[in-house]
């Protein structure tokens, strides 16, 4: 039988576990409280992202369609306004593809399956390509896109740069599709590229809108909102950036922004050379490949 004494300290020792129980039951709380409430907010900025990335394929489609049936019922004689037309029709055709690769990308990305690939590539008119597929898009806009482009001179001029160009081209179409976007009318986009100790760098500067500090934090998620303002004067999912990081760290390259409000923004990445080619094969831009031998071969 205890004693008096033993029961006092039992009681303490009771009283003490309860106290401490209480305390880890109301942490527990807290933190599941914490984590509702992250997945009430995931949920409601997935569903964001799933309704505007559906606004950016059905609005080309409606708009692709609209054109098209208007071009069916045009004179024969009004050639203008059909060629106006059938250039809407590209710009929107251009867009949606650009939009579908974006997304096909990011869910090989999310299922582990974005793997490397990595050849020969001619960095310059794989650069001049993507300048030249978006100079339309830019007229829109009054923009001019400058682009300059240097070689090391260890280098000779047929040297290509290891690397994957189906990812290096969708990384700088991002980076370009952004600064266009955010770009003020009748303005420049200047692209920069350069290739020193086996190391690709290009630099992006738009004369835009810019970014606010805060925003720089998060713009490579998906998943988070920025500035509203922004959003409503340039509807996007902001995709395209997400997309940009994470198939530079598949590259193992980076990136480095500086941007201020009402100034522009400065879209600097490095891309350091692969050690060695998947394929005999070499890269004119991004789409088409040349094979040293007479073997089929399918990239």
């Amino acid at each position: 039988m205890l004693s008096d004494k033993e029961l006092i300290e039992e009681l303490k020792k009771r009283l003490h576990d309860a106290e401490s129980c209480r305390i880890l039951a109301n942490k527990q709380h807290d933190e599941l409280k914490i984590v509702n409430e992250n997945l009430t907010e995931s949920e409601a900025l997935k569903s964001h992202f799933i309704s505007n990335i559906t606004n950016e394929i059905i609005n080309p489609f409606a708009s692709i369609l609209g054109l098209s049936k208007n071009i069916i019922t045009s004179a024969d004689t009004d050639i203008l306004k059909i060629k106006n037309m059938a250039e809407l029709i590209h710009s929107e055709a251009f867009e949606l593809d650009f939009q579908l690769k974006n997304i096909f990308t990011a869910a090989r990305i999310e299922a582990g399956q974005a793997l490397p690939e990595f050849i020969k590539t001619d960095i310059n008119l794989l650069i001049t390509s993507i300048v030249s597929a978006y100079k339309y898009k830019a007229e829109q806009k009054q923009l001019k896109i400058n682009f300059s482009f240097e070689l090391d001179k260890k280098l000779t001029e047929d040297s290509y740069f290891i690397t994957d160009p189906e990812k290096l081209r969708l990384i700088i179409s991002n980076l370009l599709s952004n600064s266009i976007k955010y770009s003020n009318a009748a303005n420049r986009i200047e692209v920069k590229g350069s290739v020193d100790d086996n190391t690709l760098k290009l630099i992006v500067k738009d004369y835009g809108i810019g970014i606010d500090t805060n925003n720089l934090k998060v713009i490579f998620d998906r998943f988070k909102r920025i500035d509203p303002s922004i959003n409503s004067l340039n509807p996007g999912h902001g995709l395209g950036l997400s997309i940009t990081k994470a198939l530079l760290d598949i590259l193992d390259g980076d990136i480095d922004i500086k941007s201020k409000r009402s100034i522009g923004s400065v879209f600097t990445i490095k891309i350091p050379q692969a050690e060695s080619s998947d394929t005999d094969g070499y890269a004119i831009d991004g789409n088409e490949f040349i094979f040293d031998d007479n073997e089929d071969g399918i990239f």
